[in-house]
């Protein structure tokens, strides 16, 4: 695993089409924003957790159209 520090406003690049970037902290929460073309996945694990379990229980169909979590709360219309 590759552990990075960033502070808030900074970002990490992930390939050519993922931004990750620190929008707050608070406590022991971390606030982040993810850019990614809409072609790729983007979910809490516990979602994430959840669409694959769907998946095992209906042979593999199920979540394959679940929406990804482009934006956390707050954030350019963001809910999650």
């Amino acid at each position: 695993m590759l552990v990075l520090t960033r502070r808030l406003g900074e970002r990490i690049k992930i390939g050519d089409d993922v931004s990750v970037m620190v929008l707050g902290v608070r406590g022991g929460q971390v606030r982040l924003g993810v850019a990614a073309p809409r072609s790729v996945p983007v979910h809490r694990e516990e979602i994430w957790r959840k669409i694959q379990r769907q998946r095992e229980e209906n042979g593999g169909a199920a979540g394959a159209d679940a929406p990804s979590l482009l934006c956390c709360e707050g954030v350019a219309g963001g809910s999650g």
